[in-house]
């Protein structure tokens, strides 16, 4: 099973949704990076459970512990572990689950798989090791900030409800204005009516999240294997609620012709800029120092009340299901800071790949 992602900067992800404790541990972070538990747990709070009306009830206050790689308030270039332990599982909710997978899930892939699978919660199949990534993106985002990239994700997309483009400093602002996180406050209130709409039916909702980073320098990732935008849509479509991954325009360019597509250059300042953005900051596999822009297309939360089709895997027969428990009606407003940590930990590994950042020791940049 494969649990780290990155080369020069990588996170090892473990722990499950039910069991003791979800973490992470950060390698290739260098030394002299100001870090507190508080700047990590600022981006737990925003995919934390029980926040509001369109998240699951789940109550669990995901406070981080930090258990090395840090002196006297500073990274010191040893791996940095980080921890949250699970306080209020449910796993009687579960039980029903032993034998019978439930639609949607990767239960059936993972029995067939290991056999020996935890089906509490999803175990780590669950959405709640995302908490991994969270912590990883934390740090990476931290490091990017001393190169002024900054990132932000917004809900774009609920059931069919588009919100209005803005521009990167009102989506940021706006975000942390509403529970569905969406940079557009009009289209918020209609997408929150939605979820809760769905959620009395016992139905759930998918969405599209777009990812945003600005100030990214010309120049990371590589032309052949390991493309930028290749490595970002490998890291985004492997949350596990994302089925589609577009970097620019997407799919949309598919219906136009060269002369619309392509990004012409111009020159400002002695700087250099595109007029337009359709590559979505990268061109070639690498970055030509536009904003970085995908999006990702996130699938309604598969546990729902409702009686659905499944079977019994000992007993070999057909079976009903209906799922209890506590559950996201929409998983979008939570996956945005997953998406956020996501790229972020791509771009802060090919910084310092490029040598954009001092591999060991931030006081020699």
């Amino acid at each position: 099973m494969v649990n780290t992602t990155g080369k020069k900067f990588s996170i090892t992800s473990f722990g499950s949704s039910h069991g003791k404790a979800i973490g992470a541990v950060v390698d290739g972070c260098p030394a002299n990076l100001p870090l507190s538990e508080e700047d990590i747990q600022i981006e737990l709070n925003k995919r934390r459970p029980g926040t509001s009306s369109v998240t699951t009830p789940r109550n669990e206050s995901d406070q981080v512990q930090i258990l090395s790689g840090i002196f006297e308030g500073k990274t010191d270039g040893t791996p940095i572990a980080g921890v949250v332990f699970n306080k209020d599982q449910h796993s009687k909710d579960y039980s029903m689950f032993k034998d019978t997978p439930r639609p949607g899930h990767g239960d059936y892939a993972w029995m067939e798989k290991y056999g020996n699978y935890d089906y509490n919660g999803g175990g780590r199949g669950s959405g709640r090791v995302t908490i991994g990534h969270v912590i990883g993106g934390a740090i990476a985002k931290k490091l990017l900030k001393t190169q002024n990239i900054e990132i932000v994700a917004h809900v774009t997309e609920i059931g069919g409800i588009k919100s209005k483009e803005h521009d990167f400093d009102t989506i940021k602002e706006n975000v942390e204005k509403n529970n569905v996180r969406c940079g557009d406050l009009k289209a918020a209130s209609e997408m929150e009516e939605l979820i809760l709409s769905k959620k009395a039916e016992g139905e759930s909702v998918g969405g599209i999240v777009e990812v945003i980073a600005r100030g990214v320098p010309a120049g990371l990732g590589e032309p052949v294997f390991g493309k930028l935008d290749g490595e970002i849509a490998n890291i985004l479509m492997s949350i596990g609620a994302v089925k589609g991954v577009e970097i620019g325009r997407g799919f949309e360019v598919s219906n136009l012709v060269g002369s619309q597509n392509n990004d012409e250059y111009y020159m400002e300042d002695k700087k250099v800029f595109t007029k337009t953005n359709n590559s979505g900051g990268i061109i070639g596999g690498m970055s030509n120092g536009m904003p970085i822009v995908a999006r990702i297309a996130v699938k309604p939360t598969p546990s729902i009340s409702r009686e659905q089709d499944s079977i019994n895997i000992c007993e070999m027969e057909n079976e009903k299901i209906s799922i209890k428990g506590r559950h996201d009606p929409c998983i979008c407003p939570r996956v945005t800071v997953v998406a956020e940590s996501s790229l972020a930990i791509v771009l802060a590994d090919h910084m310092l790949q490029s040598g954009f950042i001092h591999p060991s020791n931030l006081d020699k940049q």
